[in-house]
């Protein structure tokens, strides 16, 4: 059968389809090009890039499969697709530390204003290096402090273990009850149950030092305006889920009043062209949405997302 990989696909991924068999396409077609060309094929792989809607759907009454390489599938009608007797996979566990690990890229970045002093260096540090320290010089350790996890699925609950092991107290919300203790896997087979806790949404915000956010699309930001005044003083925010999930426009001004000391956003509003107030805020760290984006997430997902294809395109 021949696959279309849209958005591309790992080289171990690949292999494994073309061992199996398959044909893989990884050169990209255009969203407007999609419909005329993807008659050509029996399954699509794509990343958070390409939409594969209704309109699409009806008109590709060939595909069998449609595979999403990541967690969220906003980006397809799910559905809708299954409705049609498409089969619709994605990879959900394979990404969740590289996510996590980048929420501490971010939270660490913001705790000792690198974001900042990484700018400002290269044009000023031979010509006012004292009083950059000085500027630089009043951060906070994240031992000890509260992070709040919003939505506590497979990469809220990594980013709970990195927390703890960096000695953090962890609350966390959700839409469904929730583990009361986590597994943390230490060095020489050691493991250690860590009581967590749940709380309302509410309370969250008004206990954590840290937010990170962890839940798909919503119809509204799950930190807005109604949500900002409840923040502790001094908050620090990370976005690593979906744009639209904070208000960007609202986040700006809090970070104005100092109501938030910093923001590390991964994901934004209006992707590929983010506003540009967000972009050249000097409190807000920066990444181009590179959440699952390492080299062993990649393999990880390509192999996984392989794997559910063959079994898949067998049917």
């Amino acid at each position: 059968m021949k696959i279309l990989a849209n958005d591309g696909i790992d080289p171990l991924g690949k292999k494994m389809l073309e061992d199996a068999g398959h044909t893989v396409d990884t050169n990209h077609i255009p969203q407007e090009e999609l419909a005329e060309k993807l008659l050509a094929y029996d399954a699509i792989t794509v990343r958070s890039a390409t939409k594969v809607r209704q309109e699409l759907i009806d008109g590709c009454p060939n595909l069998k499969v449609i595979g999403r390489g990541g967690v969220g599938m906003d980006n397809i009608d799910v559905e809708y697709a299954r409705s049609k007797g498409i089969a619709v996979v994605n990879t959900p566990a394979a990404s969740s530390l590289s996510v996590a690990e980048l929420v501490f890229a971010h939270l660490l970045n913001g705790v000792r204003f690198l974001y900042d002093s990484n700018r400002k260096m290269p044009v000023e540090g031979n010509t006012k290096f004292g009083a950059l320290k000085k500027a630089y010089g009043a951060g906070t350790e994240l031992r000890g402090k509260t992070i709040g996890i919003v939505g506590f699925g497979r990469i809220g609950r990594e980013v709970a273990k990195i927390a703890i092991g960096l000695g953090m107290d962890v609350v966390y919300t959700d839409l469904f009850e929730g583990p009361k203790g986590l597994t943390i896997a230490l060095s020489g087979g050691i493991q250690v149950e860590v009581p967590i806790k749940q709380v309302e949404m509410t309370d969250l915000l008004k206990v954590s030092d840290f937010i990170s956010l962890h839940v798909p699309f919503l119809d509204k930001p799950a930190i807005g305006a109604a949500e900002f005044p409840l923040l502790k003083d001094g908050v620090g925010l990370v976005n690593a889920s979906r744009g639209g999930v904070i208000d960007e426009l609202e986040l700006v001004k809090a970070l104005d009043a100092g109501k938030v000391a910093f923001a590390g956003l991964d994901v934004f509003d209006n992707e590929p062209t983010p506003r540009e107030e967000i972009l050249k805020h000097p409190k807000i760290s920066l990444t181009p949405h590179i959440g699952a984006a390492t080299n062993e997430a990649q393999e990880r997902i390509g192999e996984e997302l392989a794997g559910l294809l063959i079994e898949n395109l067998k049917k």
